[in-house]
C-alpha cells in the first residue's frame, strides 16, 4: 500500500518543479528582456547628446578657423598699408635730405680765379633769367596740376594703403571726391572699411587733397 501512494507524490513533486522552474525562466527571460530595452534606452540617450556636442564642436572650430583667417588677413592689410607709407615717406625724406646734401656742398665750393669772368656772364644771363623763371613756373604749375587731377589714385589719402586702395576700388570707390564727399551709396561702400586704421580721418584727408 505504502508503495502505490509514494509514486503519484513524486509526480506531483516533479510537476511542481517543472512549473516552478518554467515560472521562474518566464522571470528571468522578462528580466533579460527588460534590461536589454533599458539599455537600448540609454544608448540612444547618451548618443544624442553625444552628436549634438560633436556638431557645436565642429561648429565652434569652423568659426574660429574663419575668425582666425579673416584677423590675418586684416593684419596682413594694416601690414601692407603700414609698408607703403613708410616707404612714401622714406622716399620723400630721401628727396628732401638730397636736395639738401646739394645746398650744402654748392655752399661749401671755394671760390676760384675765374669767380670774376662768372660775374660779368651773370650779368649778361640775368636778362635771361625772368624767362627761364617763368617757363619753369609754368612746368610746375601744370605737374601741380596734372597731380591734382589725378584723383583715382587713392593712395594719395593720407592712411589709405596700396591694399586698402584695391578693396575700396572693387567695392566701387574709385575716386577721392567720393571719399571726401560721399553719396548715400558711397557712405554704404566705405562702412566696409570702417575696421581699417585711421578710417575716421579718411574723409578730413581726403578733402585735403582735393
Amino acid at each position: 500500500m505504502g508503495k502505490k501512494t509514494s509514486k503519484p507524490d513524486t509526480d506531483k513533486v516533479v510537476e511542481r518543479v517543472n512549473k516552478e522552474f518554467e515560472k521562474t525562466s518566464n522571470r528571468i527571460e522578462k528580466l533579460i528582456n527588460n534590461a536589454l530595452k533599458q539599455l537600448d534606452g540609454v544608448q540612444s540617450q547618451i548618443q544624442e547628446p553625444v552628436k549634438k556636442l560633436l556638431k557645436e564642436i565642429d561648429e565652434l572650430r569652423s568659426r574660429e578657423v574663419k575668425r582666425f583667417s579673416e584677423e590675418f588677413d586684416r593684419r596682413m592689410d594694416e601690414f601692407h598699408e603700414l609698408q607703403g607709407n613708410v616707404m612714401d615717406r622714406l622716399g620723400i625724406a630721401n628727396d628732401k635730405s638730397g636736395a639738401t646734401k646739394k645746398k650744402k656742398a654748392t655752399a661749401k665750393k671755394p671760390a676760384t680765379k675765374k669767380a670774376s669772368a662768372k660775374k660779368s656772364e651773370t650779368k649778361k644771363t640775368a636778362a635771361k633769367k625772368p624767362a627761364a623763371a617763368a617757363k619753369k613756373s609754368a612746368s610746375a604749375s601744370a605737374s601741380a596740376a596734372a597731380k591734382a587731377a589725378d584723383t583715382g589714385d587713392l593712395t594719395r589719402v593720407k592712411g589709405i594703403g596700396p591694399a586698402t586702395a584695391r578693396k575700396m576700388k572693387d567695392a566701387g570707390i574709385t575716386d577721392i571726391s567720393q571719399i571726401a564727399n560721399p553719396s548715400a551709396a558711397d557712405e554704404e561702400k566705405l562702412a566696409a572699411f570702417s575696421n581699417v586704421k585711421g578710417f575716421s580721418t579718411f574723409r578730413a584727408e581726403a578733402k585735403k587733397v582735393l
